[in-house]
Formats: structure tokens, sequence, C-alpha cells
């Protein structure tokens, strides 16, 4: 399995938002790695960090009126709630879909910085500019 790693094609030139990006990938890696015993934890963790990039995010948005906020918002509720149902899996002892999951996360998240989070970022330097 492909393990999901920071690159420079993540970076997006506004240092809190790719720190919360950087910490994501790593949280993401470590439940790749995980074997049976730790994806529970793993996921615990990702999940956690995960609602609180998003919130932090959907609050920039509202806060400096950024013209994409209700398509970025509801891409980050959907992805919080499969992650979440995962968790659920996971606490179960469903681990094969929590691992599927962590395999495709990396994909979306990567296209998600890439389109969203590069406006988003964009729009938060511009913004912090005057």
């Amino acid at each position: 399995m492909e393990i999901s790693e920071w690159s420079d094609a993540l970076r997006l030139d506004f240092v809190p938002l790719d720190t919360l990006n950087r910490e994501l990938i790593e949280d993401l890696a470590r439940a790749q790695r995980a074997d049976n015993g730790e994806l529970l934890q793993a996921w615990v963790d990702l999940v956690a960090h995960v609602a609180a990039h998003f919130g932090q995010e959907d609050r920039w948005m509202r806060t400096t009126g950024h013209g994409q906020s209700e398509a970025h918002a509801l891409e980050h509720r959907v992805v919080l709630n499969l992650l979440r149902e995962g968790l659920a899996q996971a606490r179960n002892g469903q681990l094969a879909p929590v691992r599927q999951m962590a395999r495709e996360l990396g994909t979306w998240f990567t296209r998600h910085t890439q389109s969203f989070d590069a406006a988003l970022a964009l729009h938060l330097r511009s913004h912090t500019r005057t």
C-alpha cells in the first residue's frame, strides 16, 4: 500500500494551512502504517485532527467571506462523516473498511488541497495583506 507523505505539490504558501495539512498527512500516514492493534487509536487521532482542521478552515472561510466556502465546507462535512463511520466500524473490529478509507483519503486529500485549499490559501493571503 502506498503511504501518504508530504510533498511540495501540497504546499500552498500559507503557513497556518500548510501546517494543518502537513499534520493531517502525518496522521494519515500513521494510520496507513498501523498494524491491527494500532489502527483504532491511529484512526481516533486522525478523526480528531481532521475535525479540528476542517473546523479551522471553516472558521477562516466564514470570517473572511471566502466565496467558495459553501462547497468547501460541504466537502468537509461529507468526508468527516465518512471518517466517523470508519471510526464506528473500527470500534466494532471491522478494520478492512478503515484501511480502504485510509488509502482513498490520501488521494482525496491531494485533490482537495490542490483545488479547494489552494483557492482558500490564495484568498487568505490576499485577505491578510489588506
